[in-house]
């Protein structure tokens, strides 16, 4: 009995170290297989076909490649996407009113020669071509001239006072209507732009009385100023930017020019429409500020429209001022 129990005893060790018999003809489920330091569960179909056995990768080889196929990555040259900017528009960088100065350049003639688009600079760093203070001056002095012919010759004015007259009450009206709209207006937009000290509507009423009291006929507003006030009204509801657009440059027109036809008609005598209480040019900075302000809250889109509706503006005012010679 003893020598049987060894015997059994040790086929049962030398079994254990043996890989498992499986018969394949068997059915069965589910076999629990053993090894002698690790066990685990595996299920096989009752079909006449080998079974299989499923275990689990090391995963510290699964670790030591990926790494390596990280490392392999690592080394290549990565090209990053070239990222493409959008050009600036002329005076962008400085706001939307240096932009509108900007066509004002283009429709209005410098010594005889017409300015394109390719004579502005578009860089923001070329200050040879950056105007200065007082070009800028000299540059709004010619907006109120009206437009030349394309030949680059100089026009003859003959100014009349008869026609004076017509381009001052046409003025009065088109004041009048920007300053109406800007006060009565509920747009948020429009409240930055009350009582700029810019407002000409009350001198050129000091004015038309003046000269009605020297026996001169006043005339009612003519063809020029009932459509741009027809054409401003429709504006203000649509759009306050485009708008605005027309309320700045009328009034950046209005003190850049007009002042020397006055005088030599009049024979030096100053109008009110021509007087401002305190600095004019501090006044025009203001509007020039708010404007710009609301201007970077604007699209893109937006402001190029503004730019379209400031070359409408100067079109409209140029046949107000034209006026002066009918």
């Amino acid at each position: 009995m003893m020598r049987l129990s060894c015997f059994c005893q040790h086929l049962s060790m030398d079994s254990a170290f043996k890989s498992p018999l499986f018969h394949p003809t068997t059915s069965f489920s589910r076999s629990q297989v053993s090894f002698p330091f690790f066990s685990f569960q595996t299920q096989y179909l009752t079909l006449n076909k080998p079974p299989t056995i499923l275990r689990c990768s090391n995963s510290s080889t699964i670790s030591s490649t990926t790494n390596g196929n990280n490392n392999n990555m690592a080394g290549l040259p990565v090209k990053k996407k070239r990222k493409r900017y959008r050009k600036q528009y002329p005076g962008e960088n400085e706001g939307i009113t240096e932009e509108m100065r900007f066509v004002a350049m283009r429709l209005r003639n410098i010594k005889g020669k017409k300015v394109s688009s390719d004579t502005v600079s578009d860089s923001e760093t070329d200050t040879e071509n950056t105007p200065s203070d007082q070009e800028k001056e000299e540059d709004s002095e010619n907006l109120k001239s009206g437009e030349n012919g394309g030949d680059g010759e100089a026009e003859t004015w003959s100014p009349t006072m008869e026609g004076f007259l017509k381009y001052l009450v046409d003025s009065k009206f088109v004041f009048n209507t920007i300053e109406r709209i800007v006060d009565e207006s509920d747009d948020v937009a429009y409240a930055y732009f009350r009582k700029t000290g810019l407002e000409r509507s009350a001198g050129l009423s000091k004015d038309l009385e003046w000269f009605s009291q020297r026996g001169l006929v006043v005339p009612e507003p003519s063809n020029p100023g009932v459509s741009y006030v027809n054409y401003l009204e429709e504006l203000a509801e649509k759009s306050a930017p485009l708008f605005l657009s027309h309320f700045y440059n009328i009034y950046f027109s209005h003190i850049a020019g007009g002042q020397v036809i006055a005088r030599k008609l009049l024979e030096g005598t100053e109008l009110e429409f021509y007087k401002w209480e305190g600095d004019v040019q501090e006044s025009l900075k203001d509007v020039r500020k708010n404007l710009n302000m609301l201007g970077e809250h604007w699209s893109r889109d937006d402001r190029n429209k503004c730019l379209k509706e400031a070359a409408k503006s100067f079109k409209f005012l140029g046949q107000i001022v034209r006026l002066i010679i009918l």
